[in-house]
């Protein structure tokens, strides 16, 4: 059994990183701050999808508001730690990141 501190392997933390983006694509107001702090479009997003460092993005978007990481988790019946612990095992995950 993994510890709640450990990070996830990596096809579990793409799977939270993909319920991730398509929770985030489910709402237009969600969706389109995050294309704007991607830059990406719409198309953009199915392409980029199955990319690791993407997906990792995705999660970095997440963690950046307390509230709609609190909201995803409670609308996709995850603890909180999960975000945290899937962006650990993405690329650039192991970087400090400043706040």
């Amino acid at each position: 059994m993994q510890s709640s501190q450990e990070p996830l392997r990596r096809d579990q933390a793409e799977t939270t990183a993909l319920q991730a983006l398509a929770w985030i694509a489910g709402d237009t107001d969600r969706v389109g701050a995050f294309l704007g702090a991607s830059g990406l479009g719409a198309d953009d997003l199915r392409q980029r999808a199955s990319d690791p460092e993407f997906l990792g993005f995705v999660l970095d978007f997440l963690l950046a508001d307390e509230a709609t990481l609190l909201a995803f988790c409670e609308e996709s019946a995850l603890s909180p730690e999960r975000p945290m612990r899937a962006r650990l095992a993405l690329p650039g995950g192991d970087l400090p990141h400043w706040t």
